[in-house]
């Protein structure tokens, strides 16, 4: 355990705040939302102020439920779920639900904002805390018993001031950073479009473009002009397209069965593999010989998201012997027709909005079937052009690639050094210490004196629910 600095002492979150949670009012009844109260759920917390909430609840929605008013400037954190340790304060008085436990800290010990930077600096540990598979969370019990570190009163106020004014500088270099790499994004979306096309052919694209592919049972709609020396294709007249392997339970416990390394939608991104995370599956040999991926194969998802869908890119070999799941298409380009960047190009751009309109949508998923997606409309300038369009295109690429690159390394510094920085202002290196501030210890033995005296806090229930607990602010 580390020395902490002169006046500093160490304590637990139960013993500089009063801690509680909301309630949900019965949901679907009119009786209980619509009102006048902001009421929120962990979707409103977003690390900052909470002025306003996405509902409000009536009287009658408060008094049947155990959700509660609370003063503004109370410190607020997620409990459940992948948003564990997210924060707000609240800057007018509101509700939460259950999942939302609120601080209201001691003032004469505790200054909110620098309980609210606390709890930032802690937030992976707190992640790590959260019990439970499918819905980790972390309860009050766990957030009283945390540990904290509390200087004098006045030094906290100084620490959140410089904090708050070196995070916003962080913060700014931040969003120009990531305003950069989103216009590099952009740029390269549009290359991509250029290159598949025609913007690239050294002949004249100011003419009228040729018609469009045959009619399918599809909705194109307004496809993008090409050089009228081009032509109109669909995916399944140009490659060969099929699905993957089906996983079965049952063949997984067969040790007969070759194991062979297959894709699945989490490794096929758009413009990329991800191979990070290869699974392995049991399956017949034929199977596996049917399914076994070639250089230059275009892979696409099938299902997922539906700003997924049709996403992919061209497989070049990386792993011996693997095949694809059955949520992954590939396509195999007859004859060299087509370039495979060409055609994955296209499919990131123009074809992910053509999946998204062609595509089915169910309560999570969406997908575009086998059938569906040979119909999808490609573009097929002559063979002699492809070569160069891609080579002129990949110029551009590789140029944007490096500053992305860049602007990507830069951004993991700025993060690195706001963790930092988050570290060093409770470590007590951030601030200068005032020789006159009264230690911490003293304040926090103050503050436990002045509420023994005032008695336990009590509860009650009415009703089967808490009513609102005695909580003096000291």
């Amino acid at each position: 355990m580390t020395e902490l600095p002169s006046g500093w002492t160490r304590a637990t979150l139960g013993d500089i705040a009063v801690w509680g949670s909301g309630g949900t009012p019965k949901t679907g009844d009119p009786r209980y939302y619509g009102g006048s109260i902001p009421w929120a759920t962990i979707g409103d917390l977003t690390d900052g102020v909470v002025g306003s909430t996405t509902s409000l609840i009536t009287e009658e929605g408060l008094a049947n439920s155990s959700a509660r008013v609370i003063p503004a400037g109370t410190v607020l954190i997620a409990m459940y779920g992948a948003s564990i340790g997210r924060l707000g304060i609240n800057s007018v008085p509101l509700a939460t639900n259950q999942a939302i436990a609120h601080a209201r800290v001691f003032t004469s010990v505790m200054d909110h904002k620098f309980l609210f930077w606390y709890l930032h600096s802690q937030r992976e540990d707190l992640v790590k805390a959260g019990k439970g598979a499918a819905q980790p969370n972390i309860s009050q019990t766990i957030l009283r018993s945390w540990p904290i570190v509390i200087p004098p009163k006045n030094e906290q106020i100084r620490i959140v001031e410089t904090l708050e004014e070196s995070l916003s500088r962080i913060e700014r270099g931040i969003g120009q950073i990531a305003n950069l790499i989103e216009r590099i994004d952009r740029f390269r979306d549009a290359l991509m479009a250029a290159s598949c096309t025609g913007k690239f052919s050294a002949r004249s694209n100011s003419d009228l473009g040729p018609a469009g592919p045959s009619p399918a049972n599809s909705v194109d709609g307004d496809l993008p002009n090409i050089p009228n020396h081009w032509n109109w294709t669909r995916l399944g007249e140009i490659a060969e397209v099929v699905g993957g392997v089906t996983k079965d339970s049952k063949k997984q416990s067969d040790p007969t069965l070759p194991e062979v390394p297959y894709l699945r939608v989490a490794n096929v991104q758009r413009g990329r593999l991800d191979l990070t995370n290869v699974s392995s599956i049991r399956v017949p040999s034929k199977k596996a010989k049917q399914l076994e991926l070639q250089v230059g194969d275009v892979l696409l998802n099938e299902g997922g998201d539906r700003d997924k869908l049709g996403r992919g890119w061209i497989w070049e070999g990386q792993i011996s012997g693997c095949i694809h799941q059955n949520h992954v298409f590939r396509a195999r380009i007859l004859d060299g027709i087509l370039h495979p960047k060409l055609l994955a190009w296209h499919a990131n751009g123009f074809g992910k909005r053509w999946c998204e309109i062609n595509g089915k949508q169910s309560v999570n998923l969406a997908s575009i079937s086998l059938s569906k997606i040979k119909m999808l409309p490609v573009p097929l300038p002559p063979f002699e052009e492809q070569e160069r369009l891609v080579t002129e295109a990949e110029q551009y690429l590789t140029l944007l690639d490096g500053t992305y690159q860049a602007a990507r390394t830069s951004l993991a510094r700025a993060y690195k050094l706001r963790k930092s920085l988050l570290a060093e202002a409770f470590a007590g290196r951030l601030s200068e210490q005032g020789p006159m501030d009264e230690p911490a210890s003293a304040m926090l033995e103050r503050n436990r004196a002045e509420r023994a005296a005032q008695g336990p806090t009590r509860r009650t229930r009415s009703r089967g629910k808490e009513a609102p607990q005695k909580e003096t602010l000291l």
